[in-house]
């Protein structure tokens, strides 16, 4: 790919997760057991690219966290946010950008996307993003299909993305591991992936796993849901799977001896159950995430994210109780049965509720506009009296995505020792007629709306060379 005048960092050094521990009260074969196998066999190899101090004043900046700063101040230095305030002093060598007029934000994190898994142009031989095999599919990991040559990518970077979640489809019962990115040009998905970042697991309920093997369909016997009921009871023979296989692993790790068969779809739904995967589930109805949220106390789990749930707001306390985020659309509803009883105000109703609210795209063209689509879901729920400011509603966009994806340590808001996430808006990022200025990820300007020359290109935008030109 074509990444102008900007070179790569470097690569990151590998990490294997599996500890090499000693002690003499530990049995002779402790350390072998310890070492059974790399539960990160592909490392992210993400380094961030070259940045300099940057200094932005005058701005008008949503933190990410609920405050707003008038002629605010952002220092960026290292990579990292390194202050916050009026009137900041430049360091020696820093680049001061003058963002009179103009609003900064923490970068946008959609962590519902599968751009790199059905990439443009939308091919049958580019469908990376459903595993139809069977309904559990646990072992298949989305990183293991993504295109990092995908120009949404780009179109993303162009609308505030900096960080995203690429899930697998929503075919099967559980559809496997889902990878969080960084929004960055690279030769692979490992230079792309976000460092130390946890893994999830997609999972979806309702309509979509009964469409594809129920109905009549004939071509996955044996285990395969026809109805709600056997979906519930192929996600709990599932789990129960898990649960005994988990024993047999803790058993080993603590006593030695002969390790376990390895097993790729139970590595993954183990690694819930040890609580180092977050599930990820596409759910629309209120009853169905009610009996989900049932379902993992059953087998000792936690659903992290809720997504399209566009009938949150009918349980929008339970939600808060329980702690897990819904991860919505502003206004998509209809298009199927259980998407039928979706309301305009769901969104802010989640958030009055004290639950976790997020904006999510789940589509390679909404992903350019999710400031847009916030904006939406705030002004609908202003409608109807819930009158929420704006730089509360920005946690839709940034911290709360960040929350979901426990990345919301490093990154989801302007706060000093974070990543150096961040745009600049050309105004008000809740007005339609608002673009992104620049975009910096972990400190380095990625995106310039001013100079296009300098944005990144892929590889498979700049074509073929024709006939005449060839030797």
């Amino acid at each position: 790919m074509r990444i102008s005048h900007r070179l790569v960092a470097g690569v990151a050094a590998a990490f294997v997760l599996s500890a090499c521990g000693g002690g003499e009260d530990k049995p002779a074969d402790k350390k072998e057991a310890e070492v059974a196998f790399d539960k990160n066999p592909y490392p992210s190899t993400y380094s961030p690219y070259p940045n300099a101090p940057v200094l932005i004043t005058n701005a008008t900046i949503m933190d990410g966290e609920g405050a707003l700063i008038e002629n605010g101040s952002l220092l960026l230095e290292d990579g990292k946010i390194s202050a916050i305030g009026s009137d900041l002093e430049a360091p020696e060598g820093a680049t001061t950008i003058d963002a009179s007029g103009r609003w900064v934000t923490p970068g946008i994190i959609d962590n519902h996307s599968h751009l790199g898994v059905y990439p443009s142009p939308g091919v049958s031989a580019h469908g990376d993003g459903n595993e139809i095999s069977g309904p559990v599919t646990a072992e298949v990991w989305s990183e293991h299909g993504v295109w990092p040559q995908d120009p949404g990518f780009t179109r993303a970077l162009a609308g505030g993305i900096t960080s995203l979640q690429i899930l697998p489809g929503s075919a099967n019962l559980i559809g496997g591991r889902g990878v969080i990115v960084k929004n960055v040009p690279s030769r692979t998905v490992q230079g792309m992936k976000f460092p130390d970042a946890p893994y999830t697991l997609k999972m979806a309920c309702g309509e979509n796993p009964k469409r594809v093997y129920g109905y009549g369909n004939g071509s996955f016997p044996g285990g395969a849901p026809y109805s709600r009921m056997g979906n519930m009871a192929g996600y709990r023979t599932a789990w129960i799977r898990a649960t005994e296989y988990k024993r047999k692993w803790d058993k080993y790790e603590k006593e030695g001896g002969e390790p376990p068969a390895r097993d790729l779809e139970l590595d993954t739904l183990a690694g819930v159950l040890n609580g180092d995967i977050l599930v990820h589930m596409h759910c629309y109805r209120a009853d169905e995430m009610a009996q989900i949220m049932d379902m993992s106390k059953e087998f000792g789990y936690k659903v992290s994210s809720f997504h399209h749930a566009v009938e949150s707001y009918k349980i929008a306390d339970k939600l808060a109780e329980y702690g897990a985020c819904s991860s919505m659309w502003a206004d998509w509803w209809g298009f199927k049965m259980e998407a039928y009883d979706g309301i305009r105000e769901n969104i802010p109703l989640v958030h009055k509720a004290g639950a976790c609210a997020i904006v999510h795209s789940d589509s390679d063209v909404g992903i350019q506009r999710l400031n847009q689509e916030a904006a939406k879901a705030w002004s609908d729920g202003r409608k109807i009296g819930i009158d929420i400011p704006e730089e509360e509603a920005w946690t839709w966009l940034s911290l709360n995505p960040a929350k979901s994806l426990g990345i919301d340590d490093r990154t989801g808001s302007l706060k000093p020792g974070k990543m150096a996430d961040v745009v600049i808006w050309s105004g008000d990022p809740f007005s339609v007629y608002t673009k992104a200025d620049q975009v910096f990820i972990d400190g380095a300007l990625m995106y310039d709306r001013d100079n296009p020359d300098a944005d990144p290109v892929m590889d498979f935008e700049i074509g073929q060379p024709g006939e005449g030109d060839r030797k």
